[in-house]
């Protein structure tokens, strides 16, 4: 019989690698695409005024930061729509005028004059992508500690070799500070 364990192991860490290697991606990609689309979104979406009208920071007590988001009314189309955004790098109080461009096809999408889109997008892809990182660390600790170390010297030379007892039936005295396996 095959014994498939230490396979299934090797292949556990491996794939341990990669998802989590996959996850720490994701992030990543997604806050690519979405750059790609706040430039899109200013070159054909509808230009717009919005007002802040509100602005709110929760507390994020121990664990976690506190967050802010600002709440934007605009018009579009003769409709008002409200929306929030996220306050990352910029934060304006309430009554401030910001120019933003607005999806034609879905007046709840718009990007700012500071490039933050509408909405708290990305939060799950973050949260995935420190999961990721753990998992991968994880994942390479334990492929690392699956390798074997290669001997300095080639199978077959300079094996240890077989003790054989002393003559008299007395057994090995090593060169330490007490002897060992001496009778008195």
């Amino acid at each position: 019989m095959i014994n498939r364990r230490p396979f299934l192991i090797r292949l556990a860490c491996v794939l341990l690698v990669v998802g989590g290697g996959a996850l720490l991606w994701l992030p990543f990609h997604t806050q690519m695409e979405l750059d790609d689309w706040a430039v899109t979104l200013r070159e054909r979406g509808t230009p717009a005024r919005a007002v802040v009208v509100d602005q709110v920071t929760e507390s994020g007590g121990n664990r976690s930061p506190s967050s802010s988001t600002m709440y934007f009314s605009y018009e579009v189309d003769g409709r008002t729509h409200a929306q929030e955004v996220a306050c990352f790098e910029v934060c304006r109080a309430a009554g401030a005028e910001v120019p933003i461009w607005v999806n034609p096809a879905d007046p709840g999408d718009f990007v700012t004059d500071f490039g933050q889109l509408s909405g708290h997008r990305g939060r799950v892809q973050g949260v995935l992508g420190v999961v990721g990182l753990a998992v991968l660390g994880v994942g390479v600790v334990l492929t690392l500690s699956r390798i074997r170390r290669r001997r300095a010297t080639p199978p077959g030379r300079d094996r240890p070799r077989r003790v054989q007892p002393a003559t008299g039936g007395r057994g090995y005295v090593g060169r330490g500070k007490r002897k060992r396996n001496v009778r008195p």
